[in-house]
């Protein structure tokens, strides 16, 4: 969740961390603060709120200079968003700070042996603890990376932590257990961060920090050992995109610039995934041929929007390679014994490749000796290290909380699986891939036809800025995109709203609707089963108890064009690729009408973009 910069070389250390921290502060917003080791010890400057209040502070009471430093914005665990429990956190004798993403499980134990010892301790939370610890060790003779070695070992949660000590300048150490960090390598200076984006001005080379592992920076280099002081080896790669794309480009909202992004970020999910013969090449899949042959059993495992996506995922999988495939939020799986077996297939989807709840579930998937395969945007972060397989989806940052094109990339890396999967074990012919897969690499260029039409749908969130509940219907691959488009909305507008099976509104749900009740209705392509004909008939049945009714269908479909009160027209593309063109008109929508709400779109309250915390 939270955001962590460290920063040490020839530059002032403030600037580089304020800078990295306004492209960290999506990962979290209750308070920020920063820590910068000068000639006279440690200056700490913190504060609540948003990052522009720490700014603000440091206009009227700048730090002394320095080119050494750590920086921290925070989703709070443990205490509330206050100055005081804002990091960096220093010990009591005031020689070293720290700054911590996660959750330290035995804070308390840790924190009442301390106070044992008469450690009055500043804060509420569970940071402090390590920073305490830390200083104890530091004050006795310990090196900083010993110190860490030590504390790591007596800690248990998940966690990284940054540390900074007054009396060895030119120095951060920082260790991870299940929570992302990673290293930037520039020309005589280093970095470390939650996040890439974070120094991707300053350099593009990075270094993945495995599990339980403690990496010692220099402005000369690095060092890394694990818990226990043994040399890790490094895994250095190089970030494919820059500092462009972690800015807004002009316009208002990052989660606006991602929604319009969506055609080239589709387009590059599919780059280069045929090889000369035109068969489908997944060059991630490490997964031996004759053991997807075997799998009888696929689970999908995620959390919210990648969740979704995977309900999605499931519709073509299932249709495409005939092997039972089960969506489950990851949250819920381990804890209620699930059947997996050896010739069971986990797929695992996470934009961040760090959400707590998905790295724990194929973990266990693993004990269960399931093979596994991870969805993931972020090279290096550590469930796609932790898989047996990674299908990257090479959409560049999301910095929007409210994840965009992550969902639509997330569900064409699910297409090329469940295509793949499919020609390996024979259940489509090759030609039949090959027009999926043509008619995959036109979506962009549907996608960006509905883009053009999307004033539309701006005015349509000027009608609606007084209502405080909406409803979204749909059937088949329809549904899922109505849970989404209700989620979005949710996010962002702070507004009621719920996604149904419109096969279910007799069950239940049309009790809801009322004069004036805006639904969305998702419209299956014309010519599907009976499919079509049953959600037009559903929107007679709400219209007729006084909905107001706004209709996503096809081009030139004249069947629902009578029932709907608002009618949003489609490009022509097949049933199971509808959710990539039918989503973008609800997140434009969620994000106009937050906009006119005037909501932080971007950051949105109570969330955080990466949830790396049970």
């Amino acid at each position: 969740m939270c955001g962590i910069v460290g920063y040490v070389g020839p530059r002032s250390a403030q600037d580089v961390i304020i800078g990295g921290l306004r492209r960290m502060e999506y990962r979290g917003y209750d308070s920020a603060g920063i820590a910068v080791v000068t000639d006279s010890g440690l200056a700490v400057a913190k504060k609540a709120g948003k990052l522009a209040n720490l700014i603000t502070e440091l206009a009227d009471s700048p730090l002394p200079p320095s080119s050494h430093g750590i920086g921290h914005t925070r989703w709070a665990t443990h205490g509330g968003p206050t100055d005081g429990n804002a990091h960096p956190h220093a010990s009591y004798s005031g020689r070293v700070a720290v700054v911590h993403n996660g959750i330290i499980e035995n804070f308390a134990s840790l924190r009442a042996e301390l106070e044992a010892e008469g450690v009055v301790f500043a804060s509420e939370t569970d940071t402090e603890v390590a920073a305490q610890l830390l200083g104890r060790e530091a004050e006795g003779g310990a090196a900083l990376a010993d110190a860490m070695r030590t504390v790591c070992g007596r800690l248990e949660g998940a966690f990284t932590l940054v540390a900074v000590d007054a009396r060895t300048p030119g120095r951060i150490v920082a260790a991870r257990r299940n929570s992302p960090l990673v290293v930037g390598v520039g020309e005589g200076e280093m970095f470390v961060a939650s996040d890439v984006a974070a120094f991707i001005e300053y350099t593009r080379e990075a270094v993945e920090l495995g599990q339980d592992q403690v990496v010692e920076v220099t402005p000369d280099g690095y060092a890394v050992t694990t818990f226990t002081g043994e040399p890790a080896p490094s895994h250095p790669y190089h970030i494919d995109w820059d500092l462009s794309a972690a800015e807004k480009g002009g316009y208002d909202w990052f989660m606006r610039k991602e929604i319009f992004e969506q055609p080239r970020a589709v387009a590059d999910t599919l780059l280069g995934r045929l090889d000369a013969e035109g068969n489908l090449v997944l060059d991630e899949i490490r997964i031996d041929d004759a053991e997807l042959r075997r799998v009888d059993k696929i689970v999908i495992v995620a959390c919210g929007t990648a969740f979704y996506a995977g309900l999605v995922a499931k519709y073509a999988i299932e249709h495409w390679t005939r092997v039972p495939c089960e969506v489950e939020i990851a949250s819920e799986f381990r804890y209620r014994d699930p059947i997996i077996t050896p010739t069971t297939l986990v797929v695992t989807i996470s934009q961040s490749g760090e959400t707590a709840d998905t790295l724990m579930a194929i973990r266990h998937a693993r004990e269960q000796n399931a093979k596994v395969i991870a969805i993931c945007n972020t090279n290096g972060a550590t469930i796609p290290r932790e898989s047996d397989a990674v299908i990257y989806t090479h959409a560049g940052p999301e910095i929007g909380v409210a994840s965009t094109k992550g969902f639509t990339t997330q569900i064409v890396a699910c297409y090329l699986l469940g295509l793949y999967l499919a020609q390996v074990r024979g259940t489509k012919f090759g030609d039949e891939i090959r027009d999926l897969l043509d008619e995959l690499e036109q979506i962009p260029a549907k996608m960006q036809q509905v883009l053009d039409g999307i004033d539309q749908v701006a005015e349509l969130a000027r009608r609606f800025v007084g209502q405080r509940s909406l409803l979204f219907l749909g059937r088949h691959v329809g549904y899922p995109v109505a849970l989404e488009g209700a989620l979005k909305l949710k996010e962002i507008s702070y507004l009621h709203a719920e996604g149904f099976p419109a096969g279910e509104l007799k069950h239940g749900p049309i009790a809801l609707v009322e004069e004036g009740l805006p639904i969305f209705v998702v419209v299956p392509p014309q010519g599907r089963d009976q499919l079509h004909d049953k959600v037009v008939s559903n929107i007679q049945e709400v219209r007729a108890r006084g909905a107001l009714t706004v209709v996503l269908a096809e081009q030139g479909d004249e069947e629902a064009r009578p029932f709907a009160d608002v009618l949003i027209e489609l490009p022509h593309v097949p049933t199971l690729f509808q959710p990539l063109v039918a989503v973008i008109p609800l997140q434009f929508f969620a994000c106009e009408l937050a906009t006119l709400l005037g909501h932080d779109v971007d950051q949105p309250r109570n969330l955080a973009k990466s949830v790396t915390v049970e």
